[in-house]
């Protein structure tokens, strides 16, 4: 009897310690390929690459805080459009964000995919709708001002270096065709 109650105490306490980890479910509110047909308004687009010079990994170590994997960076463009794609840390686990610039000013945010147990609240229109217009002033900071929101400061961190890096990226480029 003894030894039955162990086990249903032991279950139990399994059970509890279980249910108390905080486990975060993968949303994904919008696959990259949607993203592009929406980013081009179903236009054709090329599929690009920036390779990263020594230059280039610095301005990216600055602005998201940790080097970025990889020797080049995908991006898509059809003339004055571009999209890109990156997956950033929120607290723990990646956030997918998309960004549609013309030029060199934000067109377009969305959050594709959400892996975060908090801060989902980034992906919704009111929230993004800050982000469009701005473009990068000369210390490489959004010209606009975001709002946080309340516990979700890491996410919003994520989604606002994700487009500080879109649009240094592009700045890069513009450059680089002069």
């Amino acid at each position: 009897m003894l030894g039955r109650a162990k086990e249903r105490c032991l279950v139990i306490c399994a059970l509890c310690l279980l249910s108390s980890i905080s486990t975060a479910s993968a949303e994904e509110y919008m696959t990259r390929e949607q993203f592009l047909t929406t980013a081009f308004g179903g236009e054709n687009y090329d599929a690009k690459k920036l390779w990263l010079d020594r230059e280039l990994k610095s301005k990216t170590k600055a602005i998201l805080g940790h080097e970025l994997k990889g020797l080049r960076v995908r991006y898509w463009q059809n003339g004055a459009l571009t999209a890109w794609v990156f997956d950033e840390i929120g607290k723990e686990m990646p956030v997918t964000i998309g960004v549609t610039l013309n030029g060199n000013q934000v067109k377009n945010v969305t959050v594709l995919a959400f892996r975060e147990s908090r801060g989902g609240e980034v992906r919704h229109g009111y929230f993004l709708a800050q982000y469009r217009n701005a473009s990068l002033n000369n210390e490489a900071r959004l010209t606009q001002s975001i709002d946080g929101i309340t516990g979700a400061t890491l996410s919003v961190r994520a989604v606002t270096n994700v487009t500080r890096l879109s649009l240094m990226f592009s700045q890069y480029l513009s450059q680089q065709n002069q």
